[in-house]
């Protein structure tokens, strides 16, 4: 993995991709294009912003042509909502992978704890992806910006799904409205864009013992752990 993560690679000087007989096959060769594309929109987005890249900076860093650029995206815009999705996809895979390794009887707690370690280590081994998706994103245009309100709701679904598992254990815990899940997704986004904006992606595991002490405060009631030490972002 490079030092941007592995969902953001230049491809200057990596092998084409053939095709034609003792090649690849069509499928495989489509997909590895789609998959540099990918990666190389992410890294040019990371290192030039949304607005400054080109398809021509794209293609480019992909080593694949313009003609195979358009056969998989109508245009930058398509492009990097498709890079965007992939990376988010992956992340909630890594949150939801990260629950289910734990054993069955394990506690809430254990559970929410788990997952914001894998969400905050996921970000902290991709800041490319994670500055895309963060600071550039809610700037590149309505449907990226629509793509982040759907991306926080699908966490506050996390969150309530887990909140629905915890209450079965605790059923003196508080219910709560939606929106208060929504909230905690918006707050969590908040923590993470300040330390990313300032180039601080490597922090962002630090944030666990917050984050978890926060969910507990809105979801459990709990109050704020007293060897908590105050600490400036």
């Amino acid at each position: 993995m490079g030092q941007e993560g592995s969902l953001a690679r230049r491809h200057d000087d990596a092998p084409g991709l053939p095709r034609g007989r003792s090649s690849l096959p069509a499928d495989e060769v489509r997909a590895a294009q789609r998959q540099r594309l990918l990666t190389a929109t992410v890294a040019a987005v990371a290192a030039a912003g949304f607005h400054s890249i080109t398809v021509a900076d794209i293609v480019r860093g992909a080593r694949v042509s313009r003609a195979a650029f358009y056969a998989h995206f109508r245009d930058k815009e398509d492009c990097f909502l498709a890079a965007t999705a992939y990376g988010g996809n992956l992340l909630v895979d890594a949150v939801v992978g990260a629950t289910r390794a734990l054993p069955p009887d394990s506690a809430p707690e254990e559970i929410l704890r788990a997952a914001c370690r894998a969400f905050l280590r996921f970000l902290a081994d991709e800041p490319a992806f994670a500055r895309v998706f963060y600071i550039d994103m809610p700037a590149a245009g309505a449907g990226a910006v629509n793509r982040m309100d759907a991306a926080q709701h699908r966490f506050a679904e996390l969150n309530r799904t887990w909140h629905r598992h915890a209450l079965t254990h605790h059923p003196e815990w508080p219910t709560v409205p939606y929106d208060a899940y929504l909230a905690l997704a918006g707050a969590t986004t908040e923590l993470v864009s300040v330390r990313v904006r300032h180039n601080r992606a490597a922090e962002l595991p630090e944030l666990e013992d917050t984050l978890v002490a926060l969910h507990l405060a809105v979801l459990a009631g709990r109050r704020w752990p007293a060897s908590a030490k105050p600490n400036a972002t």
